[in-house]
């Protein structure tokens, strides 16, 4: 069976993967930084649209006196 890796099996993937990609390796970093920051920026536009939407629900509850599932 497998398992997760420990301390010096990480430090050994690390050494393998500097030896792979050697140069393009800060560059891929960065890119997958600014993917990261991208995906949060668009959870957290989501996460507005709803509470709005959540609002706009409720104006209409209390405009009309009913309740909206």
């Amino acid at each position: 069976m497998f398992s997760i890796p420990g301390g010096w099996e990480w430090i050994i993937i690390a050494l393998i993967a500097f030896l792979i990609f050697g140069k393009r390796l800060p560059g891929i970093m960065k890119n997958a930084g600014r993917s990261i920051a991208e995906f949060r920026k668009g959870f957290k536009n989501v996460e507005e649209e709803i509470s709005e939407v959540k609002e706009i629900k409720g104006n209409i509850d209390t405009i009309t006196k009913f309740k909206i599932n």
